[in-house]
């Protein structure tokens, strides 16, 4: 009997999950980068945070009150070194499929934004993209389908200060990922910080009775959004469009927009 609930708890959290992948028509608020030139200035071990169009990313948007969605880690020629497919260069952990390897179309439409961990050596980066790309494959439990029913209102009537426990999908096992929880958990394995809680206590300096010090703990791997990358102190900002160099003066500006005259101010 249980095989029977099991699988039809399975079949209907993978039908609620496709509901959710499904894209839906949303106003970005940047726009999308040339997969080339993005591919130029990725290190292994980035992290590209994503502004999705899904039913899913719009809660989660809401929930967590930023442009971010999705999260997905550049392991760059790694994947294809162990015998990945061809092209692809990207790890992400996706509620229908599981975690998987995709290649850089899969953006190519996609406002992104690449945040790169500052400080860390070529054999940190080797670990970080190892974590994931032996992950490849685990799934999420489809047949806890109230963990994904949560996601069916766009703006679910949630309080401020909830908001992030509704992010955590599953009980935790680590084969029920989700994309930011994957990518946190990655860095956590080489004790590298992204939002970690503070906590003072005293330095233990006689010279110094009142002196603090920060004492770092972890945050459960759950609690992460893909937000929390891009707002961490520890990693950089990493923008295509820069890179290569930037000159204003380059730029070709139309001499009427709108019926607005740039060079005089006039309509």
């Amino acid at each position: 009997m249980s095989g029977v609930v099991d699988h039809t708890l399975t079949w209907f959290g993978k039908s609620l999950a496709r509901l959710l992948a499904r894209e839906v028509h949303v106003h970005g608020l940047g726009s999308a980068t040339d997969p080339d030139l993005l591919l130029a200035c990725l290190q292994p071990g980035d992290v590209l945070l994503v502004e999705g169009n899904s039913r899913i990313s719009s809660a989660i948007k809401y929930l967590t009150q930023s442009t971010w969605s999705h999260a997905a880690m550049y392991v760059g020629a790694d994947l294809t070194e162990l015998g990945g497919p061809e092209g692809h260069c990207f790890v992400e952990a996706d509620t229908v499929e599981g975690v998987r390897s995709v290649g850089v179309t899969e953006f190519a439409h996609a406002h992104t934004r690449i945040c790169r961990a500052v400080g860390l050596g070529d054999a940190e980066r080797h670990q970080l993209t190892r974590y994931v790309i032996e992950r490849l494959g685990n799934q999420y439990d489809l047949r806890n389908v109230i963990d994904l029913a949560r996601y069916l209102l766009p703006t679910p009537p949630v309080p401020a200060g909830k908001r992030r426990s509704m992010i955590a999908l599953g009980s935790g096992d680590p084969t029920r990922a989700i994309c930011s929880t994957l990518i946190a958990q990655a860095f956590q394995s080489i004790r590298y910080p992204i939002l970690p809680l503070v906590e003072l206590r005293d330095a233990g300096r006689p010279e110094c009775p009142i002196c603090k010090e920060e004492l770092l703990k972890i945050r459960h791997h759950s609690l992460f959004a893909p937000r929390d990358f891009d707002v961490s102190p520890y990693f950089q900002v990493i923008k295509p469009s820069l890179v290569p160099g930037f000159d204003p003066r380059t730029l070709k500006w139309a001499d009427r927009v709108d019926g607005f005259n740039p060079a005089s101010g006039e309509g």
